[in-house]
């Protein structure tokens, strides 16, 4: 008969030992499922680098890029037009809005080398501190920004929504399609939704936009 000296080693022993069957089983297979990591010098040689050519602020600019890049980091990190932001990144808030043909992109959601000859219009490209585009100087009259990270996407799309409207291009709330469309109360909120202003100046931009529109504030 097993005293309890005898459990007592032979409940080690198994302990031991099955410990020792699980290293040795997961060693092999933990270095079957490592990956090879691939040296710097061989990621750097797998870059596809493409050269494009556009229109941006009425000048034409040619760069070369890693076919990767997104219009936004072109425009900021290669031409250093900066006034165009980078928020979220993930086109939610509308921070890097600029409009490219006449109509309004997130620049963060698509790439540089798909605008190959398009026209792009930032910020920079509607006035200057001297000669304001209307926008803009309707949004320093009526205080339509505070901390102004988000005020130029503001701009470019305030700017193209008037455009739209002109055009007669309905949004999700346009009432009657047949009828030429006014910049109402609701027409200007959808339409604006996609600008997300944290510090919270909707009113303000709602009248900086009525005002250039021709409407009453």
């Amino acid at each position: 008969m097993q005293g309890p000296s005898d459990f007592e080693v032979s409940r080690r022993k198994l302990l031991l030992g099955t410990a020792a069957s699980v290293a040795f089983g997961a060693t092999p297979f933990a270095h079957a499922q490592t990956p090879a990591v691939p040296a710097q010098a061989d990621v750097a040689d797998t870059v596809s680098m493409s050269k494009v050519s556009f229109n941006v602020n009425g000048s034409l600019r040619e760069i070369a890029l890693d076919t990767r890049t997104t219009l936004l980091d072109a425009l900021r990190e290669h031409l250093h037009l900066t006034g165009s932001k980078k928020g979220c990144d993930h086109g939610q808030c509308g921070a890097c809005t600029v409009i490219v043909g006449g109509r309004r992109i997130n620049s963060c959601l698509t790439l540089a080398v798909m605008h190959q000859g398009d026209s792009i219009t930032t910020i920079e490209g509607l006035g200057t501190p001297e000669n304001m585009h209307p926008m803009q100087a309707a949004f320093v009259k009526h205080d339509g920004f505070q901390c102004g990270y988000c005020t130029p996407g503001q701009i470019c799309s305030a700017v193209a929504v008037l455009d739209e409207i002109k055009a007669g291009i309905p949004s999700h709330v346009s009432a009657d399609l047949n009828a030429p469309l006014q910049l109402t109360n609701a027409e200007l909120r959808e339409r604006m939704s996609g600008n997300i202003c944290r510090c919270g100046a909707y009113s303000n931009i709602a009248e900086a936009i009525s005002e250039v529109a021709g409407r009453p504030a």
